[in-house]
């Protein structure tokens, strides 16, 4: 297999929402009003189809009209990541290979959910997953969602045998865990921040970025905290970092992208709409999170 340019998914990549309109249906008007305002600020990649989008409740049809309107959006200039992942193999597997993915420069796939496989499952899954596509995978660790954390050990045995796996997207919050992924991974592995919150501090371990979900609402301030983190210029990063700790609480206060979705309504960026079993924000944070922007416009652009 042909070297893979890593250094593309460096950076800031913001784990897109899905604009819904009051009917319920896709906004694709909104949505590729929102590529465009990801690309003008310098967002380094977009991610369609992670958890910010919403994307157990999209159909796949849904997800194959979002996909064209998003790559013909973007036109080539940056990589989209396109999150395909579950906890049947088989399915995921040939999810992928009936995908078209076309405009698309990697996957993102999720560690399997609620069937809570052992260490080895997921490297099997991996594994299978790897086997059965060209475009580089990056691996995705949640496990407040999914219920089963991968370890250190397995993403490092899926690192150092599958030369097109070849990051992972760490939101367990272990800093020992992603510490020990970093000292140990090889050369072509990078380790990307799950997290909003700890993304300053897991660049100065050696994280190369982040997959973001406040990246929606301000990708040109949040991205140039990681611009500064990823050159040393860790002073001027951290005060942009403090300045966004009380939102990046608040997003997710009421879950992800409820949160998100009600800030960037307050932005005038969409209409505040969710699909079940999600819903919007409660009175009490939505105010905290109104307070919380109206400081964060504070900031100099």
């Amino acid at each position: 297999m042909a070297t893979i340019d890593t250094t593309i998914f460096k950076g800031l990549g913001v784990a897109l929402i899905t604009p819904f309109q009051s009917d319920g249906t896709v906004d694709i008007p909104t949505l590729l009003k929102l590529v465009e305002y990801q690309v003008q600020a310098k967002t380094n990649y977009l991610v369609i189809f992670g958890t910010t989008a919403e994307s157990p409740t999209l159909t796949s049809e849904e997800r194959a009209v979002i996909t064209s309107a998003v790559v013909k959006q973007v036109a080539g200039r940056i990589p989209i990541v396109m999150g395909i992942g579950g906890n049947n193999t088989q399915q995921t597997v040939e999810t992928i290979r009936n995908t078209n993915l076309d405009g698309i420069s990697a996957i993102l796939s999720v560690v399997p959910y609620y069937n809570k496989p052992s260490q080895e499952g997921i490297y099997q899954h991996y594994r299978a997953i790897a086997q059965n596509t060209r475009k580089p995978v990056i691996l995705y660790n949640v496990p407040g969602r999914t219920g089963t954390n991968m370890s250190a050990e397995t993403t490092l045995r899926l690192a150092h045998e599958f030369q097109n796996i070849i990051a992972v997207k760490e939101a367990s919050g272990n800093f020992r865990q992603i510490d020990e992924i970093i000292k140990k991974k090889p050369k072509h592995f990078m380790v990307i921040s799950g997290d909003d919150a700890i993304t300053f501090p897991l660049i100065t371990l050696g994280a190369v970025g982040v997959i973001s979900v406040v990246g929606n609402a301000f990708p040109k301030e949040f991205g140039r905290m990681v611009r500064l983190a990823l050159s040393g210029e860790l002073e001027e990063s951290r005060a942009i970092h403090y300045r966004f700790v009380e939102m990046m609480d608040l997003l997710f206060v009421d879950g992800n992208p409820a949160g998100v979705k009600r800030l960037m309504s307050e932005m005038g960026l969409i209409e505040n709409v969710l699909r079940l079993p999600l819903v919007p924000t409660t009175i009490k944070t939505t105010e905290k999170i109104r307070s919380a922007l109206n400081a964060l416009n504070k900031i100099d652009k």
